[in-house]
């Protein structure tokens, strides 16, 4: 079969789980605190979690055609489905860009402007993290990054319906698009990343984390790469995806765990033994406040795909590599958690404290002071994190609803465009090369 079809039970059932997001977003918002912290970050997490994985699956697309690769032709409208979520995934960052400009939430300290203007920090700073960057930087380079995936599409979509045969002439324009993407997608993408994550805590910065943030949406995108295949098989599509094709993606979900590790050891263990303060109070709050998260992560994203993944014949075993590829995902959505919400948890102490009127004194020379902002900063996080908070120490039961509706939602979105053309691009020029894949 090469046309898949997307049946109203595989409807029914992801939309009971969205539902069911809904739902749990729903009493996050009432049984949230003053200013709904917990509901930002949860929509902010899932929705940067997803929306990293929707720009992966583009980015690879493009790597492979300007690589001139083929193996992975038979299933690349995998990847397109996936990045497909693009347009829903930069609709919700852009709300949660607008209500960032009203003021509607207070995910970031550097959105308060009465702080920032007493933090030569965040004042040296004031001409990136500012509203504005925010809200119209998401709109700009999401929607460039959604027109390249749109274009990229559309001409895949066009080899198959330009009558029979091998047409290079569309291949050839969806190598231009694909080489002018490649670095725009490159410097964009850090962009966002530092304005979405990594701005959370707005004293640290690392000029790793935009490679590191890139390392978790990949591998994670590669684990449900194996996780829809697996799906797909099962139900009679993609009968000739052997062996050979899962395993090369193992490889990929075995190689980048590495690397991602390598990212993690070089942010943590050199900053750390660099003893570069500015940079090392934000593993240090980590280390010390959510130790089974910070080494959950390790032993989660490393350790399981390394050794399960090791031996060579592993990679050829659908029940393995579709086992490790669930923990992967569950594995970085739990990184991004980590990222996003100790960065979140203070700020919103501050706010709280700003409201209250009782911690104001605190809030601002606490964990946002100048030249002693490492010292303070560790005395603020002992303060405001040093008891257990439900969806912030750990994910509770609505953040487990939240994620589980966004992972319907994008598999919604993926299966219905999945629909939308055939499952094999039958003229494209690499078609051949993957049919007879052999590693």
């Amino acid at each position: 079969m090469n046309q898949f079809v997307f049946k109203s039970t595989a409807k029914t059932f992801l939309i009971s789980f969205m539902i069911l997001g809904i739902l749990c977003m729903g009493l996050t918002w009432f049984s949230d605190d003053a200013i709904h912290s917990r509901f930002w970050t949860n929509l902010l997490h899932n929705s940067v979690f997803f929306t990293g994985i929707s720009l992966m699956a583009t980015f690879f697309i493009a790597v492979c055609i300007t690589a001139y690769a083929g193996w992975h032709t038979q299933f690349k409208r995998v990847w397109e489905a996936f990045g497909s979520f693009i347009y829903v995934g930069i609709g919700l960052m852009v709300f949660i860009g607008i209500a960032t400009y009203l003021h509607m939430n207070h995910l970031y300290h550097w959105t308060d402007e009465a702080d920032v203007a007493k933090d030569a920090i965040l004042k040296g700073k004031a001409g990136f993290l500012n509203k504005n960057w925010y809200l119209f930087g998401t709109i700009i380079i999401g929607g460039t990054w959604a027109f390249f995936y749109n274009r990229l599409r559309a001409l895949s979509k066009a080899e198959d319906d330009n009558g029979a045969g091998v047409n290079f002439a569309m291949h050839r324009k969806m190598r231009v698009y694909a080489a002018i993407f490649l670095p725009i997608v490159g410097f964009t993408s850090a962009a966002m990343v530092w304005l979405w994550i990594m701005s959370l805590d707005a004293h640290w910065y690392s000029t790793m984390f935009a490679w590191y943030t890139g390392a978790s949406w990949f591998v994670t995108m590669i684990a449900l790469t194996i996780l829809i295949l697996l799906y797909l098989k099962g139900n009679g599509y993609y009968d000739n995806v052997s062996q050979e094709h899962i395993h090369d993606i193992g490889k990929f979900l075995f190689a980048f765990s590495i690397f991602w590790t390598y990212l993690w050891f070089s942010q943590f263990m050199l900053i750390w033994y660099a003893n570069i303060g500015e940079e090392t109070i934000y593993f240090r709050e980590r280390y010390d406040k959510y130790p089974i998260l910070f080494f959950g992560n390790l032993m989660i994203n490393f350790l399981i795909p390394f050794f399960v993944l090791l031996r060579n014949d592993t990679k050829r075993k659908f029940g393995s590599v579709g086992f490790v590829a669930g923990v992967v995902l569950i594995g970085h959505w739990l990184d991004f958690f980590l990222m996003i919400k100790p960065g979140a948890l203070h700020t919103a102490h501050a706010a709280l404290g700003h409201e209250d009127h009782g911690h104001a004194e605190e809030a601002a020379h606490g964990a946002h002071e100048g030249a002693h902002g490492v010292a303070d900063a560790v005395a603020h996080g002992a303060h405001g994190a040093s008891e257990f908070v439900s969806g912030f120490t750990l994910p509770g039961f609505l953040e487990i609803g939240t994620f589980l509706g966004f992972l319907a939602l994008f598999l919604f979105v993926t299966l219905n465009s999945l629909s939308k053309a055939s499952l094999v691009p039958k003229n494209d020029p690499y078609l051949g090369e993957s049919l007879n894949h052999h590693v």
